[in-house]
């Protein structure tokens, strides 16, 4: 296989977007020892406002937006996200290339002193910004007071620590990359606590036109994740899934067929329509889009409205 001698790959600044950078490069660099591979990481208007709620100031694009025009402009050859932030319709001539296998979606809870949901204390408070845990905080648990709370991974476990809420929820996949695992004091099943489209995933975005890029990271490509990350984002894009839309979806394979796991909630968490669904791989497109309609139609228009 042809290759560039030279590969630049765009992050963001924070300690875990360049650890999944590095895993990135190692994997290339595995593939094509010969070939040099820079990093370089980039401010994102996502990280440069860390106070406002992320869906009124742009949404979670902010996290990616930097990155695609530097790709566009031809100044980088692949960006390296969390699949979480990736915008459900991406920008004309750019495309998810690939995906490194998916490290435990789920979300942990850290609470230092109560260790798990059920023993939090009527009235606490849980710092999170996320529209889907808030809805599903509330689901398990209307009493607890949800207050916005951003900023990277060890932010946050900063402001916990200071004392600013009784608890966080974080993607444990993002713990374990940080070496930070034992922060969590539970962690949610991911069939009751449905993680957000793309949790755990590193994807890697490159331009359309871009063959030679194109092909050389099918090399590294773990196909089972790209096939689970094609179904959740089918799935979004039939719902129209934004920031400010409380919706989980979780596929996986279950020896060779193709599960789906789904939720659309209502922000407070006072409506909520679950659904799951198994098919064959090949049609992954198809199953993410089935069982988006089945959401709707069973309630889910009415939880988008609330």
């Amino acid at each position: 296989m042809k290759h560039p001698p030279f590969i630049r790959i765009a992050t963001r600044k924070s300690p875990l977007a360049r650890i999944q950078a590095e895993a990135v490069r190692q994997k290339l660099f595995a593939a094509f020892p010969k070939m040099a591979i820079e990093i370089v990481p980039m401010n994102t208007s996502g990280d440069a406002n860390t106070t406002a709620v992320l869906a009124d100031i742009g949404g979670k694009g902010l996290f990616t937006k930097e990155l695609e025009e530097s790709l566009l402009g031809n100044k980088i050859d692949i960006a390296v996200h969390s699949l979480k932030d990736m915008e459900t319709h991406l920008p004309s001539n750019l495309i998810m290339a690939a995906t490194l296998e998916r490290e435990d979606p789920g979300d942990a809870l850290v609470a230092p002193g109560a260790k798990t949901i059920s023993n939090l204390p009527k009235g606490a408070s849980v710092g999170t910004s996320s529209v889907r845990r808030t809805a599903l905080l509330r689901i398990l648990r209307p009493d607890l007071n949800i207050v916005p709370f951003r900023g990277n991974v060890t932010t946050r476990l900063a402001k916990l620590d200071k004392g600013e809420v009784d608890a966080t929820i974080l993607a444990i996949a993002g713990l374990k990359r940080l070496n930070m695992e034992g922060r969590a004091t539970e962690i949610f099943n991911t069939e009751h606590f449905i993680p957000a489209v793309g949790q755990g995933i590193i994807a890697i975005e490159c331009r359309e036109d871009n063959n030679v890029v194109r092909d050389m990271l099918q090399a590294i490509n773990h196909s089972p994740t790209y096939i689970a990350a094609t179904t959740e984002r089918s799935m979004l894009a039939v719902l129209d899934g934004s920031c400010r839309t409380p919706i989980g979806g979780y596929a996986r394979f279950e020896g060779e067929a193709l599960r789906i796991d789904a939720i659309i909630a209502s922000k407070d968490g006072s409506s909520h329509v679950r659904a799951s669904r198994t098919g064959n791989a090949k049609d992954a497109l198809g199953i993410g889009q089935d069982i988006a309609r089945e959401l709707l139609e069973n309630g889910g228009r009415e939880c988008l409205k609330q």
